[in-house]
């Protein structure tokens, strides 16, 4: 039995029906458990996951989770807060339209929304948020959070939503976003939602998280009705982004003691997942490749459609399951989303899961021999043709490649 009282996590076994079968031993993922024989013991390595108590066929294991003191005040929370994700000090773009979802949050429930830096001599940037519709910054300014690490972002942005008890925090789903985030949902005792594509309030007050589910094929509205913050990371590119138009909004530096930027990692090195590519959410010309192209070869000719117009490649899942291009390129809901100027989709069927990843770009250009492919149903322009034929001649047309520009 685990020792400690009543009013915290604990496992409890009881020795009287534990039969010592071991199923329990077998099934804990850290090693907590053992068995004599006769009767199982916990150790010290228990993380109170509660994988053993559904495995026990006698009923003999009970898990008893404490309960927060006094519990949570959920009037006390107002407010929606937006990650300022920054690299280099540059305010990353998802931030911008996480600025534009959260602003229509916060006059749904008529509650300020705010903006939280973490970063090192971000005071330019910080200022230049406030010609957003934003009411605060938070800056939180230490010369370790310069460059990204887990423990003292997660652990300065949870000591601020203890103070400070906003309703709702947002944050791009990116490798920082997704890296961090569920670290502060722990910290704080609230849950998360990862990957939203949609946001809304309901009629109750409560921050409705839409994300694909089941491989793209259900949409899940997913609530946090009992615990605060409601958090969530929100794909990039499926909002619209926010427009310059300030609020007077004021700008907070927070001080914090040093020992919260405390790390036990270090970066030594950053290298870019695409090289010199494009970077493919950001991209104002997109050249997407689907099961149509026959194979991986065909993607040497979208590297050059896509060199002539200044674009990034991107993919359908078909292409991506079939190994011919990288996750990286994925354009759907199980990928990533994109808003182009200019997006052409060469051999791609149009499936609905890919459409919600490419459906907001304002021109679209479609090559299938199938004329009955569901892509032309949302094309600008629809050319029925073998894209093997159809991108070469693309090509010859357009003549020797631009430079690219962001």
């Amino acid at each position: 039995m685990k020792t400690g009282s009543e009013k915290e996590t604990r496992l409890h076994i009881d020795a009287a029906t534990c039969a010592g079968c071991g199923r329990c031993v077998t099934v804990c993922p850290f090693g907590a458990l053992e068995s004599d024989g006769s009767v199982a013991v916990v150790n010290a390595n228990c993380t109170f996951c509660g994988a053993c108590v559904d495995r026990c066929p006698f009923g003999s294991i009970v898990l008893h989770r404490a309960k927060r003191a006094g519990g949570a005040d959920l009037s006390a929370y107002r407010g929606v807060w937006v990650f300022g994700e920054q690299l280099d000090g540059r305010i990353q773009p998802v931030v911008y339209e996480l600025i534009g979802a959260g602003r229509a949050l916060a006059d749904k429930l008529g509650e300020p929304l705010g903006v939280v830096v973490l970063g090192s001599r971000m005071d330019s940037a910080c200022r230049d948020l406030l010609a957003y519709p934003v009411d605060q910054v938070l800056q939180v300014d230490a010369p370790e959070l310069a460059v990204y690490a887990s423990e003292p972002y997660a652990t300065a942005l949870s000591r601020l939503a203890e103070e400070r008890k906003p309703a709702i925090v947002l944050a791009g789903a990116t490798a920082v976003g997704r890296s961090f985030l569920a670290r502060v949902a722990v910290s704080v005792h609230t849950g998360i939602t990862a990957d939203c594509t949609g946001l809304d309030i309901t009629e109750d007050g409560l921050l409705r998280q839409t994300r694909p589910a089941f491989g793209g094929n259900i949409m899940a509205s997913i609530l946090c009705a009992n615990h605060r913050p409601q958090m969530a990371t929100v794909r990039h590119g499926v909002m619209r982004a926010a427009s310059r138009q300030s609020r007077g909004g004021t700008l907070e530096k927070v001080a914090m003691p040093r020992a919260v930027f405390s790390s036990r990692t270090r970066r030594l090195d950053f290298m870019a997942e695409m090289g010199d590519r494009l970077n493919l959410s950001d991209a104002q010309v997109v050249v997407a490749g689907g099961r149509g192209l026959g194979g991986a070869d065909g993607f040497a000719m979208l590297e050059e459609l896509a060199g002539r117009l200044g674009g990034a490649v991107a993919a359908s899942r078909g292409a991506v399951d079939a190994g011919w291009a990288a996750y990286a390129r994925q354009v759907g809901q199980t990928g990533r989303t994109v808003n182009p100027k200019l997006y052409i989709a060469c051999g791609i069927s149009g499936a609905v899961q890919h459409r919600v990843g490419m459906a907001g770009s304002e021109v679209i250009v479609a090559i299938n021999n199938d004329p009955e492919a569901p892509i032309f149903e949302v094309a600008t322009y629809g050319i029925l043709a073998d894209v093997r034929e159809a991108v070469p001649a693309l090509i010859e047309a357009l003549g020797p490649p631009t430079g690219r520009t962001e």
